[in-house]
């Protein structure tokens, strides 16, 4: 009659063995999804008007906002809230500068 032989910690190591091969396919995984699309929205502003003002907007009509440069903005991702940054101009272009990384995706 043979006798059933116990694991060793050093035979459950061999077994845990494949672990970074699956890490090897999780990273490979991620590189791959580096290059889909995301749609991304940073409101600068906003303001409220009646339908008969706006029907007289037309070409180089200023509508003001109710933010200015260096205020807090949401950065969205997909519709998600994903970062706050602050308003700043570049040259005469506006950008967004990130400060705060709310929630990165996948986690």
């Amino acid at each position: 009659m043979a006798t059933k032989k116990t694991p060793t910690p050093k035979d459950a190591a061999k077994k845990a063995a494949p672990a970074p091969a699956r890490a090897k396919a999780k990273t490979d995984n991620v590189s791959k999804i580096g290059g889909v699309m995301l749609t991304m929205t940073a409101e600068l502003g906003r303001t409220r008007d009646t339908i008969g003002k706006v029907m007289e907007y037309g070409d180089q009509s200023l509508i003001e906002l109710d933010k200015s440069v260096g205020d807090p903005v949401d950065i969205m991702l997909n519709g998600e809230l994903f970062a706050r940054g602050e308003v700043v101009t570049v040259a005469e272009n506006f950008g967004v500068r990130v400060t705060e990384i709310v929630n990165k995706p996948g986690e």
